[in-house]
């Protein structure tokens, strides 16, 4: 049973380039449905552990990619993916955010209409940074910068890419309308030709609304080339979790699933199921973690309501909270309130709540802002499948070992990667350079550094 309106398939070899790709999550995804993917990613760490898991990856600026090695890519990449960094673009109350998302309307005028240089947007992007400037707003322009360079590609022979898919926090919708509204219009193409996209509805969805246990949203733009017709957004398969409410919808919830059954339905369509608990998840989970056979509550790093003294409780029978980089702090007890063992998250345990598979190989350092970062796969799952109209395998999949590569396979992805087998090479970011932020995916502000306390 899929969760996206399935219709024709229309790409016969997907391909996937994921740009600011962190730790894997959506090239996990792809894997699942059976799609190839390159992602490229700044962060050392998470690279170790995309090459430890067999994923094909450039350890690599997005942005220096695009100006000194597009024609390296290869010419069958054909579906366009990514979350740029870019929390400081919300118009949602914020002065700064509209200014920001003004600049970036100007940026993309540049690009799209006046057809300005790369090296040009360069020099105003550098103006921009010199004045005070948000450094992201570079990043926030990359995927669409990706898109027009590709028309412009000697080694594509001008081949757009077939269909983009873009995701972030709910802050960023304002900016996912921009990007719609230039899609739409048209990317300007040889010759003065435009490449028009149809684009679906820019939407927050709720990602325990497709079995992922975990209460996290993400905002979503998927678009494909004209021919290709308008694309879904991916259906729902479960229940959404209330705060208020938190038996509603859950597999306690006997009247909700019994009413959401009484619901009119379109021929076919299936009711939502319960949300999933994290308790359900991790013990239906071959690689179960030890220390979590008995009831157990999570008691939140981040105070509730504003207030940093009431922290808020999820028990086993709920999804977690979202998971962000600081998920080890959060303590795990008894429902008497007696420490629970292990009393913190494992890396493994986060993973799962992420969807990722029991024996993920978190590498490098700081794991915990990695498992944070990542894109849930089964949310991923539903999402490419939308996108690329294509059936979603049984998330259960997810729930199996993932495959183990040799020292020989890694030692190939590396050279891939980042030139040489056994380390870095002059395409790789500058040591102690600061991180431009991956794929960022925390739902809340960070504050202060990452949290270094990552369970093993």
């Amino acid at each position: 049973m899929t969760s996206s309106d399935v219709g024709a398939r229309f790409l016969e070899n997907p391909y996937i380039l994921d740009l600011f790709a962190g730790p894997g999550g959506l090239d996990v995804a792809a894997h699942m449905l059976d799609v190839p993917s390159l992602g490229i990613e700044w962060d050392k760490d998470a690279c170790e552990t995309r090459y430890k898991a067999g994923l094909r990856t450039w350890h690599a600026d997005v942005s220096a990619v695009r100006r000194d090695r597009f024609e390296e890519l290869p010419k069958e990449l054909n579906v366009l993916a990514g979350g740029p960094p870019c929390q400081t673009y919300s118009v949602a109350g914020s002065g700064a955010g509209r200014k920001a998302l003004a600049k970036v309307e100007e940026l993309v005028d540049a690009l799209m209409v006046q057809r300005v240089a790369e090296d040009e947007i360069d020099k105003r992007l550098e103006e921009l940074q010199e004045k005070g400037g948000d450094p992201r707003t570079a990043l926030v322009l990359e995927p669409l910068r990706y898109a027009i360079k590709a028309l412009g590609s000697p080694n594509r022979e001008g081949r757009p890419f077939d269909v983009i898919v873009l995701e972030q926090v709910p802050q960023v919708k304002a900016l996912w309308d921009v990007y719609k509204k230039a899609l739409e219009v048209g990317l300007p193409g040889p010759g003065g030709r435009l490449f028009r996209y149809k684009v679906a509805k820019v939407k927050t969805l709720h990602t325990e609304a497709y079995g992922v246990p975990q209460t996290r949203r993400r905002t979503i733009l998927i678009a494909r080339l004209d021919e290709h017709g308008t694309p879904p957004l991916p259906g729902p398969t479960h229940h959404t979790y209330n705060p208020h409410r938190p038996k509603q919808g859950g597999p306690e919830d006997e009247e909700a699933v019994a009413q959401a059954l009484q619901l009119p339905m379109e021929e076919g369509d299936k009711s939502p199921e319960p949300w999933v608990s994290m308790g359900k998840v991790l013990r239906a989970t071959k690689q179960r973690p030890e220390g979590r056979k008995s009831s157990f509550e999570i008691v939140s790093n981040y105070g509730s309501g504003g207030d940093p003294k009431k922290r808020g409780i999820r028990t086993d029978r709920q999804p977690s909270f979202t998971v962000t980089g600081k998920v080890s702090r959060n303590a795990v007890r008894h429902p008497d309130g007696t420490p629970h063992h292990p009393d913190r998250l494992t890396i493994p345990e986060a993973g799962i709540l992420q969807t990722f598979p029991p024996n993920y190989p978190w590498s490098g350092n700081d794991k915990s802002q990695q498992v944070g970062n990542a894109v849930p796969p089964l949310f991923g799952m539903h999402v490419l499948a939308a996108a690329l109209a294509l059936p979603l395998p049984p998330e259960e999949k997810l729930r199996e070992n993932w495959p183990e590569f040799d020292d020989e396979e890694r030692a190939t992805l590396r050279k891939e990667g980042c030139g040489a087998p056994d380390g870095c090479g002059p395409d790789c970011p500058p040591k102690n350079q600061p991180s431009p932020s991956s794929s960022s995916d925390s739902s809340r502000p960070r504050t202060g550094a990452s949290a270094k306390r990552s369970v093993k």
